[in-house]
């Protein structure tokens, strides 16, 4: 399929929304929100719409910065993640998910990682008294549903956009990988890439474990202080969190990240503290989890990442109809 535009950044609105290259990626979009609500609803979870302002948001979110908003004079933020909204919905459900929205003021220098967007959407999925492996269990089922439907609804889509479909084939082909935040460390060491062993995996790092592999793995275990106060740290292995990435192979990077979640009161404000965080900002959530929330474990699966890895294209600001790119003023 040849497009009307062969820049790496977006062009002009109208000149994206036309082009032959967008309408398919669009068509296979639908396709898995399609299979993402099918799959998820068979699961016996119920969608919740998620709130797009709060007076706080994720603040586990490496190197963007969150955005404000004036609600009736008191500074509100946009939504970087809904994980804390996530948690307190399981006091009404035992199963949820969102199509939730995103917004992240992502460092300029993203514009430049294929992987970015300013505004972008994530497919998150909360259960109340999960394990980690039960998480993944359900992202790894939702990934494998999602593959077969797109292969069987839209294969002339992804065909014409260039995508190998026996690369999705294998994606099938068995259970995921698995490795731990420490022999993801010690492989990129091997080689060559200068991975710190006390943070998240780097862009770079992910990209090149991404291309070593052909089916869609998890790394878990990663050191405390790379993540959120929300990850529940390791009572067997002080210093670990009980959470995971799921990276697609073929070089596509993240898909996903998940854990289980803090739910103790003291310990998450032990932890707000250890991680920068002021506990006064967090008045309506602390007081919640005084009164008690489930121990619960869950994950935020990229929309945009997933129809890219689907879709074999470039970018993601190819698969969405609106993009921003890191630093690119947009419509």
């Amino acid at each position: 399929m040849t497009d009307t535009y062969d820049g790496e950044l977006p062009p002009a609105l109208p000149v994206h929304l036309a082009s032959p290259v967008t309408r398919s990626a669009l068509r296979v979009q639908h396709q898995v929100l399609v299979a993402v609500r099918e799959f998820l609803g068979g699961e016996g979870f119920t969608e919740l719409l998620p709130p797009v302002i709060g007076p706080v948001t994720d603040p586990g979110v490496r190197g963007s910065k969150q955005l404000d908003v004036d609600y009736y004079g008191h500074r509100y933020k946009l939504m970087t993640s809904g994980i804390l909204y996530k948690q307190a919905s399981l006091l009404g459900f035992s199963k949820i998910f969102y199509i939730a929205p995103n917004v992240r003021a992502e460092p300029v220098e993203t514009c430049s990682t294929r992987r970015h967007l300013a505004e972008f959407h994530q497919i998150d999925v909360e259960l109340a008294g999960a394990t980690r492996a039960q998480a993944q269990g359900v992202a790894e089922r939702l990934v494998t549903h999602v593959v077969k439907h797109v292969l069987a609804t839209v294969p002339g889509e992804l065909t014409g956009l260039g995508r190998d479909l026996t690369d999705l084939a294998d994606v099938l082909a068995g259970a995921f990988g698995r490795m731990t935040h420490a022999a993801a460390v010690t492989r990129l060491h091997d080689l060559g890439h200068p991975q710190s062993p006390d943070a998240e995996i780097d862009w770079e790092g992910e990209e090149l474990l991404s291309r070593k592999a052909s089916q869609p793995f998890f790394v878990d275990d990663y050191p405390k202080g790379s993540r959120g106060f929300y990850d529940r740290e390791a009572t067997s292995e002080p210093g670990i969190l009980r959470n995971f990435d799921l990276l697609a192979p073929g070089g596509f990077g993240e898909l996903a990240s998940g854990s289980e979640r803090e739910s103790d009161y003291a310990r998450i404000v032990t932890r707000m503290r250890e991680t920068g965080e002021n506990p006064a900002k967090y008045g309506w959530y602390l007081d919640m989890v005084r009164e008690g929330i489930p121990a619960s474990a869950g994950f935020g699966l990229g929309l945009e990442r997933l129809v890219r890895f689907l879709t074999g294209l470039d970018a993601v600001w190819r698969v969405n109809a609106y993009p921003k790119v890191p630093g690119l003023v947009a419509p």
